[in-house]
């Protein structure tokens, strides 16, 4: 089953089936639907048929060994005729440019009633120590490890963040939380000052707490200097390149995690477009589109992925051939390395009841479509 173009991405999943295509052209087309996993004799059960459960928990896991590092699962919801990709994204725990990407063949705005929408909601682990914060810029993910006590799971929590566009780059590194606030003043950098001036939007050098200050009402200072973790007054940023290089969360995400950090919490800061994963013993690909301004070259990251070994386990040539099929589809929804079917995602997403409800109070469709717009302007001016 090949979803239609009414479906999720089926023109870049057409594209990996090409793609593999020509990179194991000895095998049949019969056969690449089932030749690794069996998936001809697991046929696919139409989301008709399928019954409608309640979404995941959103933000929180647990890992059940220390050996896993794939996390959630993905999900399916179907739309109403109001319902944007902003207003899923928020909904169940993503931010606005991974729900695109995931959706390339859904109308961000008007997708229309009753339009499957799939949720990335799984994701591979960074490669890094599992200790405090750990902020993927290429995912435009926080990942927080909470201390445990020795032999307990380990939990793990994760957001989408917002970060700093070209000119105003979030910088990498390890650091530390140096200091929490509340309700905070912004004393605006004379540089911030400068370029606003020149955009016509002129700041003061200080911004008062309040529903003006883009810093919103919870801050976490870093050792960095200049560089914060905050909340924001301009949800619909969340999730794209948007800051002068600190980091942004959803507020009520900002909330929650400003009550578990203490001073002196690790922070490390990583910029990783590729993710390799396992979980149950199979290989997972995570796969997003590296940063225009990022120095390393794809192929030199995917070469350095493929040497990898998880859990005693290496790629074969076939995995690499694979994973870099994967990678130039660039969707951010985790895929099973060996399972060659162009369903995979599809055959084993969830669906789920949409939960959206309408706030009266909140901006129109178009008044978020501007906002974003200009936000992605000034990105663009910068």
């Amino acid at each position: 089953m090949i979803l239609s173009s009414k479906n999720f991405g089926s023109t870049p999943l057409f594209l990996l089936l090409i793609a593999l295509v020509a990179l194991h052209g000895c095998v049949a087309i019969e056969d690449f639907f089932g030749s690794v996993g069996g998936s001809r004799n697991r046929p696919i059960v139409p989301l008709a048929s399928r019954p409608v459960e309640e979404p995941l928990g959103r933000n929180y896991f647990v890992l059940r060994s220390p050996e896993q590092s794939v996390i959630g699962t993905p999900q399916i919801v179907f739309t109403r005729q109001e319902d944007t990709l902003s207003d899923l994204a928020r909904e169940y725990g993503l931010g606005y440019d991974e729900i695109v990407a995931a959706n390339p063949d859904v109308d961000p705005w008007l997708p229309g009633e009753n339009t499957p929408v799939l949720l990335p909601t799984q994701y591979v682990l960074p490669d890094v120590p599992r200790k405090g914060i750990v902020l993927n810029i290429a995912s435009m993910r926080l990942f927080y490890f909470p201390a445990t006590a020795v032999g307990e799971p380990q939990p793990v929590m994760t957001y989408p963040i917002g970060i700093g566009r070209v000119g105003w780059e979030t910088p990498l590194g390890v650091t530390t939380v140096v200091a929490k606030a509340t309700n905070p003043h912004w004393y605006v950098p004379l540089s911030v000052r400068r370029e606003s001036a020149e955009m016509g939007h002129p700041l003061p050098a200080v911004v008062p707490p309040g529903p003006d200050n883009p810093l919103g009402t919870h801050v976490i200072k870093l050792e960095m200097p200049g560089y914060l973790i905050h909340g924001t007054n301009q949800p619909y940023g969340v999730g794209m390149r948007v800051s002068h290089g600190c980091v942004r969360l959803y507020p009520e995400n900002i909330e929650l995690l400003y009550s578990l950090i203490s001073l002196g919490e690790q922070v490390a800061i990583i910029n990783e477009p590729y993710l390799l994963g396992r979980r149950d013993g199979e290989f997972y690909f995570e796969s997003h589109k590296p940063l225009e301004d990022d120095p390393i070259a794809a192929d030199a990251r995917l070469e350095r992925l493929s040497a990898r070994r998880l859990d005693g386990s290496k790629l074969n040539r076939n995995d690499s051939d694979h994973i870099r099929a994967i990678a130039s589809m660039a969707q951010g929804v985790p895929v099973r390395v060996r399972q060659y079917d162009v369903d995979e995602v599809f055959a084993r997403a969830r669906l789920v009841r949409n939960t959206v409800e309408p706030d009266p109070g909140a901006p129109t469709m178009s008044e978020v479509r501007d906002m974003i717009d200009e936000m992605l302007a000034e990105d663009e001016g910068s």
